[in-house]
This record gives structure tokens, C-alpha cells and sequence, in this order.
């Protein structure tokens, strides 16, 4: 199938947009810094290992983010670079903010995989491979810290290989590792990229048999590199079908901190990431080049400005092109939705975009108008499918020190709840809300944010509930039977969908039992898309 050769299918041919995943300490953040340095975004790489000032780097904005060096909001990145427009995706790395990834991954396609060579396969890095994987979507691996003490290049390919189920091949060969690291073979052009004190250097080889390749390494390097390159031909040849679908993984080697082999590695991606691709909706497939607009949001943020107090939605234009002062439909309620000022992010920083194409991520201003999961068309009624939320794993009341500020406290929640910062679950009964986590560094920054961007300080007290899950049916009359049955452990979410707290599985199971018109969900699409 041809595509057209329309403006629409040109511009986003030139597109690539895409996450970084990680475990945390991989060095998500340095690379994303290299990243944006090499596409002119910024003129100096942040000192991520750094103290205090310095400690801040250009992605990491939030002030919890700056204070611990990790990542827990997404940003959105935009530069160009060998004519292509790169869009990225910067997920939070901590297992807390899993939710918030998985979200962000609904809006990219294709993903670099940052792997500590010392380390190797880690549990967070396993569970967003697999959130990958559900979605087909590529992934580009990068072996970091090469210039560290590191395990054998073979002993990592072969975990990739066992461990993620994923075809290898590696797209370089290092040369050393730790202190004798000395720079990387490329295996397509045959050209070796050695570290050097200013950066890098590259010298064009005839092949692996060059005797150059003696006088430019150290001694006895020259003999483990050809004997590196004979294991590495031992891998299947790179195809780029089998990788568009997510079943091979080009592997580059190298030290996001020192800058190299970034290069190759956004050559890489500029050179196999697929450019936008069609979209499921509810009605229909949605193809990039289509004249008529469509997209979704996949995150809100809020307070990016705390002088203006704004909230900003991160869209992701699936097809057509959007223009400065558009008016878009919000199919969930059928309003018009100004689009006045659309902009084009740099982490904290913004640009307004005069227009946007299939693949970008813009950010509409809007004052709670806008929710996680809402899809934006030309009018056109259909919903983008696959942002959802997950039931959390820790449930804990909020308390408030001073009751004159609960005013101010509802408005926080909800603005925070937008943003799927945290769950906020209202009790029947009236009692003071419940928020829901992933992880205990998601209250922490709740907690942090409330103080510095609401002035509330608030504690939390436990609850005596394990679980929660929605309740969903057709039977209104069951439904309003069961919440009656205990209107204490019964509560609404931020989009007033009933849920159910449990103290046990048991309970929840004696539930599902006693009440088989109703369905108990951990897992709920946005807006019931």
C-alpha cells in the first residue's frame, strides 16, 4: 500500500517519536541530555552527578525531581536532527510512577532501552520491555556505562536474548570496558569510533582484517576486538521487518555520561525508527496521512508555570495537521476546544507552535476542561483506545492539619488527579478522601507538591483496605443496592465511577461471588474508551 504524496504524509514521514525506558540509575537522564545536545536543543549537557546548582538537569524540573536526581513527571522533548523531527518522551524511571509510563508509551512509536553494563536486565527495565512488547512497539537497546567496570558484551547480549524473549544484534562491538574502554566498532560501515578526551574520533576501516586497527588501539586490543566482531557476526543480520515489529533489538555500547556512542545510537534511530503508524480507534483505523485531524491525550501536567497556575495536556496528533487557533471537538462530551496557542515543549521550557503534524505532542492550555484519555477531532466521533488506570496497591486517607484550607485541598486533588499524579477516591460516607499509589515515592511527591505548589500540608493515616476495584454494570438498581450495603467502604473516583474497597482478597472474592451482576475491574480505560 503506497502512501500518498501529501504535505500530511510528508511531515510525518519526517517524524520519530519516542520514549527512553529504564531502570532507575541507568542513566535515563544523561542519555536524554546527550540526546538533546546533539540535536542543538541545548548547548551544554547538565551535570547530572553533580551538587546543588548543578545538579539540574534540563528535564528534570520538578523541585523532588531536582532534590533526589530522578525522574517522576513525563516530559516532552522536540529537536530536529539529519532532517528528521524527533520527539521524546521522557518517562519517569521510578517503579512508582509505572502508571504514568505505561500512559506515555501509548504515544510513542518506538523506545531506546538503557541497560547499566554492570547490571544488566533489571526488574523495572523487565516490566516496561513488556509494556513494549503489548504494544509491538520497536525498541533500539543501549548498553551504558561501558567506561565503568562492565560484564562480558556476550554475557549482556545473551541476557536480552533469554530473559526478554527479543532477538539481538549488535549494531557496534565495544572495545574494553572500565578503564581500558577504548571505543566501539561499527559493525555496518566498518568504521571504529574510538573515545578520545575531546569526545570522539572515527577512522574509516576496510573491515575487521584492517592492520590499522593495531596502530590505532592500545596494545593487544586490536587482537580481542577481531575476535569480538567474529562472536558478534555469530548474531542474525539486522532486519528491519522483524525489528519494526518489535521481535529484534539493535544493540549499541557506550557512556551516555561521557557522550559516546550517543551519536550512533540516534543515527540508529533515525536511520530504523518507524515514522508514525496507523491508529485503532473504536470505530475505525486511523491512518497518519489522513487530511482530517485526530488525537488523544495521554497526560496532563499542571503547574508548569506556577505564576499562572496553568495545566497543560499533552496531545498526541495521530493524523492530519493541526493549526494555531483551531477549534477542535472533545468527543467524550462534544464540546468545542479552542486551540489558541499549541506548543512544542523543551522540558520546562515552551514554544508555540504555528502547526503540528502526525506524530508531534503538542500541549493545550485549558483549565480542567481537558481529562487523561480524551480524544480531539476535526468532529469526527471516535475514541483512541489504550489509556487506562490501574487499581493502586496502597490506599491511604489524607489529613489535613488545618480544615480551613479543605477547600483549597479539593481543588489540589483534583488538579493532581487530572494529572494521574494519584488516584483521589471520595468516600459515600463523607469522610475525608482516600489517594490511591503505586509506590510510596508517589505520596512523597504528592505530599511535596501539595506544600510547594498549593501551600497545603497535609499527612497520611492507613487505611484497613488491601484492594480497590471498580465496580461496573448495566443493573443500575444492583449497583445501588451494593453500595448501600456499606456506604464506608464505598467511595467515587475523580470521574465520579463507583469503586469498591476491600480488607482481603477474600472479601473481594466473596463479592464477585455474592453479586454476579457486577463486574470488580482492576483495570478501567479512560472515560470508558
Amino acid at each position: 500500500m503506497t502512501t500518498p504524496d501529501t504535505q500530511t504524509a510528508t511531515e510525518a514521514r519526517r517524524r520519530r517519536t519516542f520514549a527512553i525506558i529504564a531502570h532507575p540509575d541507568a542513566g535515563k537522564t544523561t542519555l536524554t541530555e546527550q540526546l538533546l545536545l546533539l540535536g542543538g536543543a541545548i548547548q551544554i549537557a547538565g551535570a547530572v552527578r553533580a551538587k546543588g546548582e548543578r545538579r539540574r538537569t534540563r528535564s528534570d524540573w520538578m523541585k523532588i525531581e531536582q532534590d533526589r536526581g530522578i525522574s517522576v513527571a513525563t516530559s516532552v522533548m522536540t529537536f530536529e536532527y539529519a532532517g528528521q523531527i524527533f520527539n521524546l518522551l521522557d518517562t519517569p524511571g521510578h517503579e512508582d510512577f509505572s502508571e504514568d509510563t505505561y500512559r506515555t508509551l501509548s504515544a510513542v512509536d518506538a523506545a531506546v532501552m538503557v541497560i547499566d553494563a554492570a547490571k544488566g536486565i533489571e526488574a523495572q527495565t523487565r516490566k516496561l520491555f513488556e509494556v513494549c512488547r503489548l504494544r509491538d512497539i520497536p525498541i533500539v537497546t543501549f548498553i551504558n556505562k561501558m567506561d565503568r567496570e562492565a560484564r562480558e558484551p556476550l554475557e549482556l547480549l545473551d541476557e536480552i536474548e533469554k530473559t526478554l524473549a527479543l532477538d539481538v544484534t549488535p549494531a557496534t562491538w565495544p572495545i574494553g570496558s572500565g578503564k581500558q574502554f577504548s571505543g566501539v566498532y561499527d559493525r555496518q560501515d566498518a568504521t571504529l569510533r574510538l573515545l578520545t578526551e575531546g569526545g570522539e574520533r572515527d577512522e574509516k576501516l576496510s573491515g575487521p582484517d584492517d592492520p590499522r586497527i593495531d596502530g590505532l588501539l592500545p596494545h593487544g586490543q586490536g587482537h580481542l576486538l577481531r575476535e569480538g566482531i567474529e562472536v558478534a557476526s555469530m548474531y542474525n543480520d539486522f532486519a528491519l521487518e522483524s525489528f519494526r515489529e518489535g521481535h529484534m533489538t539493535p544493540v549499541y555500547f557506550g557512556s551516555a555520561l561521557r557522550g559516546f556512542g550517543v551519536k550512533h545510537l540516534l543515527d540508529g534511530l533515525a536511520r530504523f525508527a518507524p515514522p508514525p503508524s496507523a491508529r485503532r480507534a473504536d470505530v475505525r483505523v486511523v491512518q497518519p496521512e489522513e487530511e482530517k485531524l485526530s488525537g488523544f491525550v495521554f497526560k496532563i501536567q499542571a503547574n508548569t508555570d506556577l505564576q499562572h497556575r496553568d495545566r497543560v495536556a499533552f496531545l498526541r496528533i495521530c493524523s492530519g495537521k493541526l493549526r494555531k487557533g483551531a477549534r477542535l471537538k472533545q468527543v467524550r462530551t462534544g464540546k468545542s476546544i479552542p486551540v489558541n496557542a499549541p506548543l512544542f515543549f523543551f522540558a520546562k521550557e515552551r514554544q508555540v507552535a504555528e502547526e503540528a503534524w502526525p506524530g508531534d505532542v503538542v500541549g493545550i492550555a485549558n483549565h480542567g476542561v481537558l481529562r487523561i484519555g480524551d480524544t480531539l477531532t476535526d468532529g469526527e466521533e471516535l475514541n483512541f483506545r489504550g489509556v487506562p488506570s490501574f487499581a493502586p496497591e496502597i490506599l491511604r486517607r489524607i489529613r489535613l492539619d488545618d480544615p480551613m484550607l479543605a477547600k483549597k485541598l479539593r481543588k489540589a486533588l483534583d488538579q493532581l488527579a487530572d494529572e494521574g499524579v494519584v488516584q483521589v477516591f471520595r468516600p459515600l460516607d463523607g469522610s475525608q478522601p482516600v489517594v490511591g499509589v503505586v509506590g510510596q515515592l508517589q505520596l512523597d511527591v504528592l505530599m511535596s507538591r501539595l506544600q510547594a505548589e498549593y501551600s497545603v500540608q497535609v499527612g497520611f493515616e492507613a487505611t484497613s483496605w488491601s484492594t480497590m476495584r471498580w465496580v461496573a454494570t448495566e443493573d443500575r438498581v444492583a449497583l445501588d443496592r451494593f453500595l448501600r450495603t456499606a456506604p464506608s467502604q464505598m467511595a467515587e473516583d475523580h470521574d465520579n465511577e463507583p469503586v469498591a474497597f476491600f480488607n482481603s482478597e477474600w472479601g473481594r472474592k466473596r463479592s464477585e461471588e455474592e453479586w454476579p451482576q457486577l463486574k470488580f475491574l482492576a483495570l478501567r480505560e479512560q472515560h470508558g474508551v
